[in-house]
């Protein structure tokens, strides 16, 4: 369960790894041929103009108000996504209620009328659904929602999925001893979401930017003086109020008979009443406010400088054809905006770290147009300046014909993509889709209408439209403009004054811009192509396995699970293994930097632009102990996606601004990295799991400063010198007889020296022993927690088994003593990991958050329920529950492509027999008392125990 607590203003932090992370070719696919369009006649839209609603998907309501969706999807086969929705949400809160509308969420988990306690979790554990990772639950500001992914093919258990929302509906217990447990986990929520720099920020921009509102000051999480002293009677009180059939919407998406369905629903929610004298639902909003609110925040925790703009127009949902239409035109205003922005990063000195802008929704029925900057440390000014210049060149001269055209190609195979996989969709998605219906009235006209409408409508949108929207959008009435930074540099942030004029002043001398677009092919000629040399078939595994002449295998696997989808993962062994301790920072760099400099004589702009009529993703990338290229197209640009790929191998192209702009980013991120506690203790935590080699830390600015792009590519032109030990996996939607030539033009060319390569053993692991680290860092009561188990392993399918059984049953043990009986800590986690290369290893981490005086009582009871494994084994009831669990999660990923493409890639890295994957849920019953006993007591050795706290600074 979790619950929405901050706006995008608190959450910004969350946005520098996005922006620091590795770029990919993102490519986009062509406009659709005419030829291809459904037929959809002009009778469908009625005379208002307003959309139609998806034929596919039944809409209902019973005589008590309660509205219910019933879609019939095939995707995933024998599962059904069952949601309750509900309009409810912290808004609704009274003074003495704040906080309990997602005390009520909790409260649905923790005992209803036919479930008691914790029954319900315990049931659906048994049926293989997961608590947290599938059964789950969010609290926002206007909604409350459930989400029950259930198998079909047992009736009982999917008829019961109905029972369980009704009883979340209508007939939750609130016993009173259950409420006073939840008091803990609730408030342990809090401090794993909260207690930071972030949370802290919330609070001071908040009601500057929601202009004091109601939604201001009723932030899901609540307070926590009324957490902890609220009454029975007063929790009750909100949901009789507010949980009621006339304010709820039962969605229900997936592979069973939508009549049943329907029966099922009426059987279990019509008895469901609204209270007499029922309150009327209020309808909040924010306010608009004149001229403009500035806002200054600083905190001693937070270790970037940033600003953000926000402009606030009256909320817009698309219900009729004119609304789909002004959504066309903001996702082409959105792409353009946000492709210049890209452009600005990539200069050898860019202006800022990070910065977007775009126009969506907000809050409180508001749509806004928001501008963000992360700027540099050292020079703010022209941070926020070059962000806003590029803002106001569009408002100013608009966007040229050519980012148009590209916009309008990005926006239309999003499209195609949807539609073409339209029986393939995930019933997920659908959910979303009748989620937003039901709370804000947005249209679900259905895909084969929406494809029509855009390929239709695409050419009416013209040029002069959307040079209009900027200045639409972008005002100086109703803004508010928040500035954060860190406390130690208070001095150095810009008062209101001076924002208002960096802002003001920033668009003075700009002039318009000019895309510098090429013409040329990626290639001028194909390569001259390898032959293949040999083939094997794997018929229990569907695979054909190629040898070609220069040596490269390619594995092949072609599946029905997605229509317009090929993944390609092609590896070698070898990574950053090989690079000695003097060149091994720059070699951590290469695939990154090489990754985002384009190919051959291009730049990635122009690779961007020239290739923006395709869908394809092609990167490369370098491990400890791999190096490879990765990637996702579809199957009408296979050969697109095989040029990329002979490219990046053959002619990887050496960018000096590329590589100056990451170094001065990366250092300038770093400048402040130590306020953060987070990262300080995570720097800890990697020091203990590498066994302090330095390979396995962050970097620094030293190591930054002392590397170089010439030992970066030529590290990287090393490790993809020779082809001879490379295999490739492909899986998906093609024939594996037609791609062949495609494979012996672009693979079978690659350059082979038969160098017989492989990593080195570099020993990166937790050093054996028992000790304790603990991090000083930060100024709340907040603690964090890492115990790692490690030591040597045997890899193979049974001792992986009976591993992820082991992690199971702890997550199971865990969750239940620190979680519900001791109230201690929200989500304490245990992850298991084993590899085979560079060695075969294990380790076992258990993490949770807590209060700092919880923590040696709380260590305390984690390994007492650790002892008793040790001493009894497993219960049958938990080993039974993963079981089940492991079994339905196979046989989910058995129709995924990207399951099958870590299936294939990892067997042949690791030599072994994949066809073992068909006999996994067999082996499941491997898994006995006895056997979780053995493994904890070889895999549980507190002579191998490493604790890692965090706690705050020492006062």
């Amino acid at each position: 369960m979790n619950f929405n607590r901050t706006l995008s203003v608190a959450a910004l932090a969350l946005i520098i790894a996005a922006g620091t992370a590795n770029a990919q070719v993102k490519k986009r696919a062509p406009q659709p041929s005419p030829r291809n369009k459904p037929g959809i006649s002009r009778s469908q839209l009625v005379a208002d103009g307003a959309l139609p609603t998806d034929k596919n998907v039944v809409i209902g309501k019973l005589p008590n108000g309660l509205t219910y969706y019933i879609r019939h999807n095939e995707q995933p086969q024998n599962r059904a996504e069952l949601y309750l929705v509900n309009k409810v949400g912290s808004i609704l809160e009274d003074d003495n209620q704040q906080g309990l509308a997602h005390f009520t969420e909790h409260m649905a988990f923790n005992g209803t009328r036919d479930f008691p306690k914790n029954a319900l979790v315990n049931y659906l554990q048994k049926s293989g659904i997961r608590f947290g990772a599938d059964l789950n639950a969010y609290t926002s500001f206007d909604e409350t929602v459930y989400q029950l992914p259930l198998p079909t093919d047992s009736a009982a258990v999917f008829e019961n999925g109905f029972k369980i929302l009704a009883n979340w509906a209508g007939y939750v217990s609130f016993d009173p001893a259950e409420i006073d447990k939840e008091r803990g986990v609730v408030l342990e929520e809090e401090r794993l979401r909260g207690k930071n720099a972030q949370e802290r920020l919330s609070q001071q921009t908040l009601p500057a930017l929601l202009n004091n509102s109601r939604y201001a000051n009723r932030i899901p999480i609540g307070k926590e003086d009324i957490l902890k002293s609220f009454t029975p009677e007063t929790i009750k009180s909100f949901y009789h109020d507010w949980y009621r059939p006339d304010l709820q919407a039962v969605i229900a998406v997936g592979d069973f008979d939508v009549k049943r369905v329907e029966a099922l629903i009426k059987a279990n929610f019509s008895g469901l009443q609204n209270p007499p004298n029922e309150k009327p639902r209020p309808d909040y909003a924010v306010p608009p406010m004149p001229g403009t609110v500035v806002k200054i925040a600083t905190d001693k925790e937070f270790p970037y400088t940033m600003a953000q703009i926000i402009m606030k127009h009256p909320q817009r949902v698309a219900k009729t054809e004119a609304g789909l239409m002004q959504d066309m035109r903001v996702n082409l205003f959105n792409y353009m905006l946000s492709q210049r922005m890209n452009e600005l990063q990539q200069r050898p000195d860019p202006p800022f770290l990070y910065a977007r802008a775009s126009y969506g929704p907000l809050i409180g029925k508001m749509d806004a147009f928001s501008a963000v900057v992360v700027g540099k440390p050292d020079n703010f000014e022209n941070s926020v300046k070059a962000m806003m210049a590029e803002v106001e060149r569009a408002r100013k001269f608009g966007f040229t014909l050519t980012e148009f055209e590209r916009a309008r190609q990005a926006a239309l195979i999003g499209m195609q993509n949807a539609f073409y996989e339209r029986n393939k969709t995930n019933s997920a998605n659908y959910v979303r889709e009748y989620q937003q219906n039901f709370l804000k009235g947005e249209a679900i006209p259905g895909i084969e209408f929406e494809y029509n409408y855009y390929i239709s409508n695409m050419n009416k949108i013209s040029l002069e439209e959307m040079n209009a929207m900027a200045g639409k959008y972008i005002s100086d009435q109703n803004r508010t403009i928040v500035v954060q930074g860190p406390e130690k540099d208070k001095d150095k942030l810009p008062d209101e004054k001076t924002i208002l004029n960096w802002i003001g002043t920033a668009g003075n001398g700009i002039t318009a811009y000019v895309d510098n677009v090429t013409s040329k092919p990626l290639m001028e000629k194909a390569p001259q192509p390898g032959k293949i040399v040999a083939e094997t078939q794997d018929s229990t595994m569907g695979t054909t396995t190629l040898t070609l002449s220069n040596g490269v295998k390619v594995i092949m696997k072609p599946t029905d699970f997605k229509n317009d989808q090929i993944l390609l993962n092609g590896f070698a062994a070898g990574g950053t293994s090989l690079a000695s301790d003097n060149d091994y920072t720059s070699a951590s760099l290469a695939a990154s930097i090489i990754g985002s400099s384009g190919i051959s004589e291009f730049n990635q702009g122009q690779l961007d632009k020239m290739l923006a009529d395709k869908n394809v993703s092609i990167s490369p990338y370098i491990t400890e102990t791999t190096q490879g290229i990765r990637g996702v197209f579809s199957p009408r640009d296979l050969e697109t996606a095989m040029q990329l790929t002979n490219l990046y191998i053959t002619q990887p192209r050496k960018d000096q601004d590329i590589w100056q702009g990451n170094i001065n980013q990366t250092k300038a991120l770093l400048a402040n990295r130590n306020l953060d506690p987070g990262s300080v203790y995570q720097d800890t935590v990697s020091s203990v799991l590498s066994g302090n080699n330095f390979r396995g830390m962050p970097t620094t600015v030293a190591r930054l400063s002392s590397a170089s792009l010439d030992k970066a590519y030529n590290f990287y032109k090393d490790r993809f010198a020779d082809a001879s030990n490379f295999t490739f996996v492909l899986v998906g939607s093609f024939d594996p007889i037609l791609i062949r030539p495609m494979l012996e033009a672009y693979l079978g060319s690659l350059p082979s020296t038969n160098k017989k390569e492989t990593f080195r053993n570099l020993k990166m692991y937790p050093l054996p022993g028992a000790y304790t680290k603990t991090v000083n860092k930060g100024i709340d009561d907040k603690a964090n927690v890492q115990l790692i188990f490690s030591g040597p392993y045997m890899y193979n399918d049974m001792n992986n088994i009976q591993m992820d059984a082991l992690e199971e049953v702890l997550n199971i043990k865990l969750t239940e003593r620190l979680r519900e009986q001791e109230s201690g800590s929200y989500a304490p986690g245990i992850k298991a990991t084993y590899v085979k290369n560079p060695e075969s290893r294990y380790t076992v981490t258990i993490a949770f958050t807590c209060a700092t005086a919880n923590v040696d009582k709380l260590i305390a009871a984690a390994l007492e329920e650790i002892n008793k494994i040790k001493q009894t084994g497993a219960t049958q009831a938990d080993i039974d529950k993963f079981k089940a669990e492991d079994a339905r999660s196979t046989q989910v990923q058995l129709k995924q492509n990207v399951a099958w493409l870590g299936l294939l890639a990892s067997s042949a890295q690791n030599n072994e027999n994949p066809d073992q994957i068909l006999s996994h849920v067999k082996n499941l019953d491997t898994v006995t008392p006895q056997t979780t006993k053995d493994a904890a007591v070889k895999y549980l050795n507190m002579t191998n125990l490493a604790r890692v706290i965090l706690l705050p600074e020492k006062k």
